[in-house]
């Protein structure tokens, strides 16, 4: 129970800070990604704020015996860079550009009532469901 409390405080933190930020707006983060027209470079200092942040933990965390609500870390087991990491960055990438959200953010502008985001969730849904018919060798 102190694990799902915490990952529902986590997780709201999160979504404050995406909120507070304007993560969740489509058209501020269009305008971050319009470097060649109408350019907004304020969200460089939500994402320069939170690679400090990862740069911090990623090499302080994993130096501890185990995690603090776990009793072993889960770590990648694949580090290298190969076309399914590849075409999937691009498929995000173009969809982010396009809708101006990526699943963060989506999740949080649904907690606020965002019509446009159930679109978007639904839209995510679905392709995680096409692509496990698609790809997943264990069906």
């Amino acid at each position: 129970m102190k694990r799902l409390l915490l990952a529902l405080f986590c997780g709201f933190i999160f979504g404050l800070g995406l909120s507070l930020s304007q993560m969740i707006n489509p058209e501020k983060v269009i305008a971050f990604l319009d470097v060649t027209g109408n350019w907004d470079p304020s969200l460089a200092f939500v994402m320069a704020g939170a690679l400090a942040v990862t740069l911090i933990s990623f090499r302080r965390i994993p130096l501890r015996a185990s995690p603090i609500l776990d009793t072993e870390f889960k770590l990648p087991v694949k580090n290298q860079i190969d076309r399914d990491l590849i075409g999937g960055a691009a498929i995000f990438g173009l969809g982010w550009g396009m809708i101006g959200y990526c699943p963060g953010p989506v999740v949080a502008a649904l907690g606020i009532g965002l019509s446009d985001a159930v679109i978007v969730m639904v839209s995510l849904l679905l392709g995680f469901f096409v692509h496990k018919i698609l790809f997943d060798r264990n069906l």
